[in-house]
């Protein structure tokens, strides 16, 4: 790096010996007012909160960047080998409030707040919702690095620093409105830009042969268009460890502010073009790739990740060991969470022979050895590929190189199978057709050691699916690794009163050591701890009631049976099963049939991708019926139906906390595990659902009269494909009969005439790989079941106590451990101690 801002001083004084910060209450306030007065400028004429919250955030930062540096310190005292966990989503949430809990600041933080006359449920609000993921993906690796960073495990998170989220989701007459998510509008002060770090990343251009200085052969790539990655670092601090680990974000720059000599002649907007073209790389999370502009984008942010993140790994090996590679595999792993970041495998392919001129043999040994990849999908259209046209023009280097693993990887396979053109061609890395394509997901698996799944059905159905030609080859590469979700973020955090009442009766070791809640379970016959436990979840349905009304405008009233989905809006999740059902209940009510009735009110949340025309047209099916059902005085408080506008990490630590049912009904075999389910299990929610996912094992674990289960099984499932009629099934069920009935005679569009008719021919259709009207008598029986268990009370809480006993499993603490002692196996690394 050129700029002189960064170069080394001749001496290196250690400015960082400093006196440790104080976590009492008066250390805190006298820092408070100093950034708050000094730091920030405000005096005591400012009204404003978003001040205080900021003075705040820099004083739990403070104390988050000395236990960073202690922790940084202890890595590299010990030598230790470090995972590298690289992902296109990191869907964080709020910082303030979880860095309090994880650092225990609570009680102090508190006396502070009061002294100065605030509080810290309104300053927690000030902060947006970190937009840096879409749904279980992004929140899953969030929850990952908690727990590494609780468990001490040297993990370092890499992902895209996006200027915009998302995006925010409103509705309007019942369509989902996307608005951009300028989550970065204001500063952020969790992040410590880190500009001496920056990385040079190519695009375009070609690539040439030449002959070193040694008389090597070797290859270089020129004529590029390149940007900068600027790193912005995040801390993740672990549970009452002292331990914090970073999650490094890139953000695109050009390496030109401007072009100076079009600036001179008059051109001002082509002079910052550049400027313009590399910031758009990171400037939206997953562009919408319905075009080939929006394609070729979100290539680009998948290259930029991997190549920025992997020449920062080699660059902190060069600085601290030079350039001998003999030792990089062992001291390093990097974990790629799922197909989005495959372009990893021949980057440092690229990285390992253009830069730092090994063969292709030691360079292959250090990448398979390396690379370990995770797979969180069942969808075939979900294993990306990307045109060969397009890889040519945009990665020219990177296509030769996955040419040339292709041919050598084809090589093992006519070995071991002679003569099978047939199985040459279907595990290819380039996928033949008129427009020729780079299979991303099979790159990853031939370039990886490890190749995992994310519950115990879905890696059953990758080996005997999806990846079975490559589990033939390789079986001993395939291995399960069951997702989980952190306590501490999801119960201790986001449910305080449930949180407490454990507590008061197991003790807090559950916090770190999610099983201990199996000892809940003796208190299930508690009459006393019942009632307790009963009034607890009250409180939350009120808190959640109140969320509804303010972002809806519909009341839920907290008696009632609170029936809840919410996560991406997908076909295959079949929010349109639920609708469905929604509809079955309103024409029950309608009919009179309202003898023994439950009264429930269900809730939907999620966003559709925005070129997803089908999964948009259920979220406006599914706000027309809830105008309808909730404007009618017949239908009263016996049923209320509301879609919670965007759905977000904040919106649910309320939901999931005071759900009643959890909605987990996806088609089997399309699900690879879920997380919303665990979290709903562990906040006491009982789950309606299918045999999908790790619903499989959350069913294992809290017991089959603890579950209301339904539907095919995805064995089933393909059968009935085969042979799929739905009219039949429909005429079959009296109940489906009517509610398709009332879907087709307009009811629920009167005056938008013809505009659910792609709803109807799919469920109709013979060729719905989702199978709704399947499933739908089982679903309504089901349901069934949970209005009568919901009437008895004693029943239900009974159930409910049972369902978190049973959670213990699904914490990522587990699912942590299983990663690092089967594929990381990396060392526990204390941080040193702030003395």
């Amino acid at each position: 790096m050129n700029d002189t801002r960064f170069r080394k001083s001749s001496s290196c004084p250690d400015l960082t010996e400093v006196p440790p910060l104080g976590l009492d209450s008066r250390s805190l306030e006298a820092d408070f007012r100093h950034y708050y007065t000094n730091t920030l400028g405000r005096d005591r004429n400012c009204r404003l909160t978003h001040y205080a919250y900021e003075a705040l955030a820099l004083v739990i930062r403070d104390r988050l960047m000395e236990r960073w540096t202690h922790t940084r310190y202890a890595y590299e005292d010990s030598d230790c080998k470090r995972t590298h966990y690289l992902s296109l989503e990191f869907l964080m949430g709020r910082t303030l409030g979880n860095a309090v809990l994880n650092l225990g600041l609570g009680e102090e933080l508190t006396k502070t707040l009061s002294d100065v006359c605030l509080e810290m449920e309104e300053l927690v609000e000030i902060e947006p919702d970190a937009g840096l993921g879409n749904g279980g993906l992004g929140r899953l690796a969030a929850c990952f690095l908690d727990s590494c960073a609780t468990l001490q495990l040297p993990v370092l998170g890499y992902g895209i620093r996006y200027e915009y989220g998302m995006f925010r989701q409103h509705i309007v007459d019942g369509y989902q409105v996307e608005e951009p998510d300028h989550w970065l509008a204001t500063d952020n002060c969790w992040e410590i830009k880190r500009p001496e770090y920056r990385q040079r990343i190519k695009f375009n251009g070609n690539s040439e042969t030449y002959i070193d200085a040694t008389g090597k052969k070797r290859v270089r790539w020129v004529n590029t268009r390149d940007v900068f990655a600027i790193p912005y670092d995040v801390p993740v601090p672990g549970y009452h460890n002292g331990t914090v680990n970073p999650l490094r974000l890139w953000k695109a720059a050009a390496t030109d502010e401007f072009d100076l000599e079009e600036f001179n002649s008059g051109d001002y907007t082509g002079s910052v073009a550049a400027k313009n073209e590399a910031e758009k790389i990171t400037m939206v999370l997953y562009p919408n790739d319905s075009s080939e502009n929006g394609k070729e984008l979100r290539l680009r942010q998948q290259y930029f990740l991997a190549s920025a993140s992997l020449q920062d790994v080699l660059d902190k090996w060069i600085v601290t060991k030079g350039t001998n590679l003999e030792q990089f595999a062992e001291k390093n792993c990097f974990q790629l969470n799922d197909t989005h970041p495959s372009c990893a495998v021949a980057e440092l392919m690229r990285l390992l022979m253009d830069d730092q001129g090994l063969d292709w043999t030691a360079a292959w040994e250090i990448t398979h050895a390396t690379m370990a990849y995770t797979n969180h999908t069942l969808l075939p259209e979900a294993l990306e590929k990307w045109p060969v046209a397009l890889f040519q023009q945009l990665l020219p280097r990177l296509l030769e190189i996955i040419y040339e693993i292709n041919a050598r990887f084809l090589m093992q396979v006519a070995e071991r199978w002679p003569g099978d053109i047939e199985r040459q061609r279907r595990m290819s890395l380039i996928e033949e057709g008129p427009e020729p394509q780079v299979r991303m997901a099979y790159l990853a698996i031939v370039g990886s050691f490890s190749v995992n799944g994310v519950a115990e059905l879905h890696s059953q159905l990758l080996r005997e699916g999806l990846f079975r030609d490559f589990y033939d080859m390789w079986p001993e590469k395939f291995n399960n690794k069951t997702n989980g979700v952190t306590q501490r973020r999801w119960l201790a955090y986001a449910n305080p009163k449930l949180s407490r009442l454990i507590s008061d009766h197991i003790g807090s070791g559950w916090t770190t050591d999610l099983d201990q809640l199996h000892r809940l379970k003796p208190l299930a016959e508690d009459l006393a701890f019942q009632q307790q436990w009963q009034q607890v979840r009250h409180h939350n349905k009120q808190r959640l009631a109140d969320l509804v009304r303010e972002d809806c405008g519909v009341d839920f009233h907290p008696q009632s049976l609170f029936d809840v989905h919410v996560k991406r809006i997908h076909e295959y999740k079949r929010q349109l099963l639920n609708i469905l059902h929604v509809i079955h209940l309103y024409d029950r009510i309608k009919r009179g049939d309202i003898e023994n009735w439950t009264p429930r009110c269900v809730l939907f949340g999620g966003k559709a991708a925005p070129g997803y025309v089908m999964a948009k047209l259920i979220i406006k099916l599914i706000n027309n019926v809830a105008t309808l059902v909730n404007n009618d005085a017949s239908v009263g408080q016996r049923l209320k139906v509301a879609f919670l506008p965007n759905y977000r990490v904040s919106a649910m630590e309320v939901i999931c906390s005071g759900t009643d049912l959890s909605e987990q009904i996806s088609t089997a075999g399309k699900e690879a595990s879920g997380t919303g389910n665990m979290k709903f299990m562990l906040n006491g929610a009982i789950t309606i659902g299918t045999f999908d996912g790790a619903n499989i094992e959350i069913r294992e674990e809290t017991g089959a009269d603890n579950f209301f289960l339904f539907g095919l099984t995805a064995q089933e499932a393909e059968e009935a494909r085969k042979n799929y009629n739905p009219d039949a099934v429909i005429a079959a069920n009296n109940d489906l009969t009517r509610v398709m009935q009332l879907l087709q005679s307009g009811h629920f569009n009167q005056f938008e005439s013809g505009i659910f008719d792609p709803i109807i021919e799919a469920i109709r259709s013979p060729n719905d790989p989702w199978l709704v009207a399947a499933d739908f008598s089982e679903y309504v029986v089901a349901q069934q079941q949970a209005a009568l268990a919901y009437q008895d009370q004693s029943r239900w809480v009974r159930m409910s106590i049972l369902n978190t006993a049973a959670a213990g499993k699904f914490s990522t603490d587990r699912t942590m451990r299983e990663y690092n002692e089967q594929i990381w196996k990396l060392p526990q690394v204390p941080a040193h101690p702030v003395c």
